[in-house]
Formats: structure tokens, C-alpha cells, sequence
């Protein structure tokens, strides 16, 4: 985590994810503000999806789509946040060099 800010009660309200020169930036569903939307999708890429599956069955999570390999060569699976918001996790890399 890069940054993290909270309500009062403790509750991750906005956080900052860097990894290398990439940041994600979360919030929480919030109904006043113009960003928030409704519930989303985002799509990570990984190197290792069933690892990161097993980890998330571990923690808990609510599947959405046991590890799946797809046509277009990627393997994937997805989970949904206590937001409603699916977060997926595969292989897949739109414009990655194949070289």
C-alpha cells in the first residue's frame, strides 16, 4: 500500500496500491461523490492464477468463476468484493510482446 485513508471507524475509505511505476487507486462506494458509479470490474494480470485463487479461497472470498481457460488463451477467474464489485485475475495481457 502506498496510501491509506480512513473513516472514523477504521473503515478503508480511499487507498493507493503502487507496484513499480503502476498505481491502482480504491475507494469505498460512496453515493455523494461523482466517481462512484455503481459497482465495477476490474481485470489484474498474473502470472500465477491458481495460486492467487487458492489464496483468495483460503481468505474467504466469494468466487465468482473458478480458474477458467479461455479461448483467446488466458486463464482466468473472478471474485466479487463485499461492494458488489468483481475484481478478475488471469493471464491475459493485451498488448504484451509474445517475443
Amino acid at each position: 500500500m502506498h496510501e491509506v485513508h480512513r473513516d472514523e471507524d477504521n473503515t478503508v475509505v480511499h487507498a493507493e496500491l503502487r507496484w513499480g511505476n503502476a498505481m491502482v487507486m480504491v475507494s469505498t462506494r460512496n453515493t455523494a461523490s461523482p466517481f462512484s458509479l455503481g459497482p465495477q470490474c476490474v481485470y489484474l494480470v498474473t502470472d500465477d492464477p491458481d495460486g492467487l485463487y487458492e489464496r483468495a479461497v483460503a481468505a474467504g472470498a466469494d468466487i465468482v468463476m473458478a480458474p477458467t481457460d479461455q479461448d483467446y488463451g488466458s486463464r482466468d477467474f473472478s471474485t466479487r468484493d463485499i461492494e458488489g464489485n468483481v475484481w478478475a485475475f488471469g493471464t491475459y495481457q493485451p498488448g504484451a510482446s509474445t517475443t
